[in-house]
């Protein structure tokens, strides 16, 4: 994510009150990734189906149009988790020791984390606090993102433990044990209160928690499901790529 600045790498997806035309984008560029994954999903449908029928020029050809949807698609997501990042990490909003990943897809909020915890620990940074969201609006409340900054913490080897407002992360960057050390009192956020309340959970105690967090709106919940739903159908035109090779000529 190059067009994130690294030095700001760090109930809705904003973590403060919007503007209408602040939301309004982030609503755009999600529904135009939506819409071209559902463009995505119907070449891909027809490519099995025309592969099926034995034509095998019309498959290729419907399984390349597929993928060019795919990439807008990837496109569109990017600009918005850019969009939500800016706004939701600009200066005054978070402190420099703190970054919110609220609006982000799962596999986005992982890419921007793991870029964070680097630049940290180049610049000397000891820690890292990590908004996720209680995800008092998702699905049936099941956590998406906080597992995966979890997850990264123990890829990374950096022990971590759930703060005293369960939608923040504390991550020690130096490979120690993650004790907080006492902080200030920081204002809560205008939305969600995400202000530091200095109390901690290690993650050994984490079964005793409630799983709460990752995205806060089924919105954008469910573009994501839709955008993964045509796994078994990518195998399969991978496949089918792979067995056509060279031997169709497209028009």
């Amino acid at each position: 994510m190059s067009s994130i600045p690294m030095t700001r790498l760090g109930g809705g997806a904003f973590n403060h009150s919007p503007s209408n035309d602040a939301e309004a984008e982030y609503d755009r560029l999600r529904d135009l990734a939506r819409a071209e994954a559902a463009k995505r999903n119907s070449c891909f449908d027809r490519a099995h189906q025309a592969y099926e029928r034995g034509n095998g020029a019309e498959a290729k050809e419907l399984s390349n149009e597929g993928k060019r949807h795919a990439a807008k698609m990837d496109e569109y997501n990017k600009q918005a988790s850019d969009y939500i990042f800016r706004e939701n990490n600009a200066v005054g909003r978070v402190a420099d020791d703190t970054i919110d990943l609220h609006g982000q897809f799962v596999e986005e909020a992982e890419d921007i984390l793991e870029q964070r915890i680097r630049y940290a620990q180049q610049h000397g940074q000891t820690h890292l606090h990590v908004i996720v969201g209680k995800g008092n609006h998702s699905t049936a409340h099941v956590q998406k993102i906080k597992p995966r900054v979890e997850q990264v913490c123990r890829e990374l080897g950096l022990q971590y433990a759930t703060e005293e407002n369960a939608g923040r992360i504390y991550v020690n960057l130096q490979g120690g044990e993650a004790v907080m050390p006492p902080l200030p009192a920081q204002p809560a956020a205008q939305h969600g209160g995400y202000g530091y309340s200095g109390g901690s959970r290690p993650h050994g105690q984490q079964q005793q928690q409630q799983h709460h967090g990752g995205q806060s709106q089924q919105h954008y919940q469910q573009q994501q499901q839709q955008q993964e739903q045509p796994d078994e159908i990518e195998k399969f035109v991978s496949k089918l790529v792979r067995k056509l090779g060279d031997c169709c000529v497209v028009m």
